[in-house]
């Protein structure tokens, strides 16, 4: 039997020392926290919903990352202490062995099943929508902006290419989105909340949420809809119920009454709001 050379031994455990090195100065270096390098950076959550999301991604690596480790340290092992150069001899074959193959079956099949069960049951949670929640907003994609029709108390906000506008919701109440589109897909997304959909023409989705945390947002189209789809952006702002008051009767004082509607070619030759309440 051969044995590995000692100089060529102090190579190979240097080789892997520098390798190590580099591996923990380039996490060190890039200055994510641990959450961030673990979870890759998911937003903080600021609706209830949110939270579901948020825990089911959390959960999901918690369990992975021991997984990912285990196997990838056995093939490291294996790729190490089994080498041709350090052990000519190949190490004994086995045709079967019954219990790691049901092993390597079951564990696969409780982690799939187990990760469909968590996500179906959260999955109904968050697509859950209530017939008659607080505030209903009907949300309008049209090339290049959006409009937001506050349905329950009759006005409107709309944007254009060149100034975006502001969805303003009330901090915790539940609010319902009813997604609308005249021409063609987009898609409503406002990253803090972890929850986006698409807004197709012909159909209504909806979604619910229970914004939880006052600030102000960013919003965007998530769905690539044509030449100006970069410019398709959008703030939230979630205020105090009285701030929300003011922001619709401001609006009201504005003439901005009744609900919009979007698709009729405006005097820049686009598709944009009809300019009219009905």
């Amino acid at each position: 039997m051969l044995m590995p050379h000692p100089e060529k031994s102090r190579r190979s455990q240097r080789r892997w020392g520098l390798l190590g090195l580099v591996a923990l100065i380039v996490v060190s270096t890039t200055g994510c926290t641990a959450r961030e390098i673990f979870f890759l950076d998911m937003p903080e959550p600021v609706t209830e919903q949110g939270n579901i999301v948020s825990a089911l991604w959390e959960g999901s690596w918690t369990t992975l990352w021991p997984i990912g480790f285990a196997v990838w340290g056995a093939m490291l092992f294996v790729i190490f202490v089994y080498s041709r150069r350090r052990n000519p001899d190949m190490p004994e074959q086995t045709a079967y062995h019954l219990p790691l193959e049901i092993t390597y079956t079951i564990v696969p099949l409780i982690l799939v099943f187990g990760l469909f069960f968590f996500t179906v049951r959260d999955q109904n949670d968050i697509l859950r929508v209530d017939e008659n929640p607080q505030n209903t907003v009907n949300v309008v994609g049209f090339r290049w902006s959006w409009a937001f029709n506050y349905t329950d108390e009759d006005v409107y906000d709309v944007g254009t290419p060149f100034q975006f506008p502001t969805l303003y919701l009330p901090v915790d109440e539940n609010v319902r989105f009813d997604l609308t589109s005249p021409d063609v897909a987009h898609s409503f997304w406002v990253p803090d909340f972890l929850m986006k959909m698409d807004v197709i023409p012909g159909k209504l989705n909806q979604f619910q949420v229970t914004p939880n945390k006052v600030g102000e947002y960013a919003g965007k189209c998530a769905e690539l809809c044509g030449v100006d789809h970069s410019r398709m952006l959008f703030n939230v702002k979630v205020v105090p119920r009285a701030e929300y008051e003011a922001h619709i009767a401001m609006l009201k004082e504005r003439g901005q009454t009744g609900q919009l509607e979007t698709g009729r070619t405006n005097r820049s030759g686009e598709n944009g709001p009809e300019g009219k309440a009905l």
